[in-house]
């Protein structure tokens, strides 16, 4: 999608980067084309968008204790900035990439246009982790089961642009 040259040096439109917990010179990237993988701290990029609806969006975030698990929100394009194919679904891999698995249960089943941008999902580092998202429509939804389920915490609020969790002790 970058002409003339689609393998730019510079240029691309980076939406998000989080490190795996498991190994520090993998990186998880959401671009604006595309889901990829890093093995050796950015030097070189593998293309793991395949099995999503779409490899557009803004988010991604690692759990914080499995290596290999990450989290992304996909939207339909650059040009329909809505959840893809209108549904409310964080997807998770389990194997660095080479899969992903919609999470669903607890989240809105009609049709949805919430967007998820790129500091509106996170994890927090309990263990289950909690994953948590908000997203343009003002709602905010949280798992505490590394997202196989999840409730809603708030609605009617601004547009949420950024969320950020902490495990508190005390």
């Amino acid at each position: 999608m970058f002409l003339p040259d689609p393998n730019p040096e510079f240029g691309q439109c980076v939406h998000k980067i989080a490190q795996d917990p498991g190994n520090t010179d993998r990186l998880y990237l959401q671009n604006h084309w595309g889901v990829y993988r890093s093995d050796d701290a950015g030097g070189r990029w593998t293309d793991i968008g395949a099995g999503l609806p779409s490899d557009f969006g803004f988010a991604v975030a690692a759990h914080p204790h499995r290596p290999d698990t990450a989290y992304v929100f996909p939207l339909n394009a650059d040009s329909d900035r809505v959840p893809a194919e209108h549904r409310c679904r964080v997807f998770r891999t389990r194997d660095a990439g080479a899969s992903w698995e919609p999470l669903t249960k607890g989240l809105p089943a009609g049709d949805h246009y919430g967007t998820v941008l790129r500091d509106a999902l996170c994890t927090d580092d309990a263990d289950p982790a909690g994953i948590y998202f908000g997203n343009r429509n003002g709602e905010l939804y949280a798992s505490r089961d590394d997202g196989d389920s999840w409730q809603l915490l708030a609605e009617h609020l601004p547009d949420v642009l950024c969320v950020r969790a902490a495990v508190l002790n005390g």
